[in-house]
């Protein structure tokens, strides 16, 4: 026999061994759960009644069928399913896909560390320790309020989840860094790891779409309540207030301010122009705020603020607020509830609309300053009980007499990080997450200093988001360290994988006297070129 045809005849005979026995149990399956849903007309929807019926078994299947997909796709995919909106429908608790993705690549990562010596996950103690510290408060604190209970499977205490998310978050950090992405595809791994969230708009589509397409859903969480209409303008559409900061996102990190205003690409502005409006569609003034810091901070990173283009903003800035003025009130209800911090004669229903969420948010931590002393050594951790959740609601923020037994309140979405921390994790927890943002600030810092000019725009961007968000979570947006800290983590794990680490002043290249005399033109990839 050829040796040559030995490694074909074995692929083959190991592929019959797999899907034989696939096959079958396929069938049986298939076989004993289609007669209950036989009277379905839409076969798309029977199967994936047949998929819930068996979620573990069919979760195994389809495992074992991708796995050469996984095995060299796997650290793509979790850049494209780390902000996208999809759950996994079919796993006890509905974990978002980005959960999954994170342990699939962290173990064949971990694997295949081990089978070769060569492979080795970049080193970065300066965030490594901080997030060992923060699990280590977080487990210490879960361990001593009555441990890790999970509803979804039996549990009588609830909360179990954000421990889950917490720990996946500070994995999804180790899944990143598990190796680094070739400059070549820098902006392959930008765009998948910032446009992954448009998946979100989707949810807006529930209430549009027809009954037989409803299976969607399943993958693609709704974003607005069934019996409420879709109504433009009027309908607070989520997925597009979710959205929205993330293409624009995107763009900065592609193209930097300068690129979009100054680069002789009109098209640029107009699509900047157009994806912060799709974000007005949601009515949420977090968002808008949250782009607005990241723009200024990264208009002076670039240094901006020497050039023309400061005084062009500031005076296009007053035009538009005079040009608002006499407006305001004819815009849509999404609109003027969005614009309803500034000064402009919004209507009354928008500015109470908008009003009220600040008011609920302002009794919550007036009644929640006084318990502060009480959780300083020790949390209260996540955790709930039963009986406490039959206060939690979608309007419990607002018909709950206490203000500190509200939904919101019992479950830790303070809406205010610092609150959310203390309450939760005590002094220890707020040591360990200043260590982090301290660390992470640095890390970013001289990525944008020292690295790559090839990757100087992005490196700008990650940094002024940073600090963006820690602005934002120290104020009135920051709902937890379970959902906020994997924010954090992504974009420093997206930083140090593109960087290759954390770089120092002696990776900046020495210039020669040749050279100062005669400057090369650098070389630079068509992604980060103006």
């Amino acid at each position: 026999m050829n040796n040559n045809a030995n490694p074909a005849i074995l692929r083959t005979l190991i592929a019959y061994a797999v899907i034989v026995p696939l096959a079958i149990c396929i069938g049986f399956l298939l076989a004993s759960v289609a007669p209950a849903s036989a009277d379905n007309s839409n076969w798309v929807w029977s199967i994936l009644v047949v998929i819930n019926s068996h979620p573990i078994v069919w979760g195994s299947i389809a495992l074992v069928l991708f796995s050469p997909l996984l095995l060299r796709w796997h650290y793509w995919l979790l850049l494209v399913a780390f902000n996208a909106s999809i759950t996994i429908f079919f796993m006890p608790g509905q974990p978002g896909l980005w959960m999954l993705t994170v342990a699939l690549s962290l173990g064949i990562s971990v694997l295949s560390r081990m089978l070769n010596n060569q492979k080795h996950f970049i080193r970065a103690p300066q965030i490594t320790w901080p997030l060992i510290c923060i699990l280590a408060v977080v487990f210490f604190t879960a361990e001593m309020t009555g441990g890790f209970g999970l509803r979804s499977f039996g549990s009588d205490v609830y909360g179990g989840k954000k421990y889950v998310m917490t720990y996946a978050a500070v994995a999804a950090y180790f899944a990143f860094t598990a190796q680094r992405i070739p400059p070549r595809r820098a902006g392959l791994a930008v765009a998948l790891f910032f446009l992954g969230g448009t998946t979100a708009l989707i949810g807006d589509f529930s209430n549009v779409m027809p009954s037989s397409l409803n299976f969607i859903f399943l993958v693609f969480p709704r974003n607005i309540d069934q019996s409420a209409g879709s109504e433009l303008g009027v309908t607070r559409f989520s997925g597009a207030a979710m959205a929205s900061p993330l293409i624009i996102s995107y763009m900065l990190a592609r193209y930097g301010i300068r690129g979009i205003f100054i680069s002789g690409r009109p098209w640029r502005l107009v699509a900047f122009i157009a994806f912060m409006l799709l974000g007005f569609l949601g009515g949420y003034r977090g968002g808008f705020i949250l782009i607005g810091m990241t723009f200024l901070i990264q208009f002076y990173l670039e240094k901006l603020h020497r050039t023309v283009l400061l005084p062009a903003l500031v005076l296009t800035g007053a035009l538009a607020m005079l040009v608002m003025i006499p407006l305001a009130s004819k815009l849509p209800f999404t609109f003027q509830r969005e614009l309803s911090f500034l000064p402009l004669p919004v209507d009354s229903m928008a500015r109470q609309s908008a009003d009220a969420t600040l008011e609920w948010r302002f009794e919550m931590w007036r009644a929640l300053l006084p318990q502060v002393p009480e959780y300083l050594l020790l949390g209260k951790g996540y955790g709930f009980s039963s009986l406490d959740f039959q206060y939690m609601g979608d309007d419990s923020a607002f018909r709950s007499v206490d203000p500190s037994q509200q939904g919101l309140a019992l479950s830790g979405d303070y809406h205010n990080g610092w609150l959310s921390v203390i309450i939760t994790f005590g002094i220890w927890g707020i040591a360990a997450t200043l260590w982090f943002f301290v660390a992470g600030w640095r890390a970013l810092y001289d990525n944008c200093r020292y690295g790559d000019p090839n990757l100087k725009t992005v490196n700008c961007f990650l940094l002024a988001s940073f600090l963006a968000r820690i602005l934002m979570f120290m104020t009135v947006s920051g709902s937890g360290l379970h959902s906020d800290l994997l924010a954090f983590v992504g974009m420093l794990g997206l930083s140090i994988s593109l960087n290759g680490g954390i770089r120092r002043p002696s990776d900046v290249p020495v210039q020669t006297e040749a050279q100062t005399l005669i400057p090369a033109r650098p070389r630079l990839l068509p992604f980060y070129q103006p």
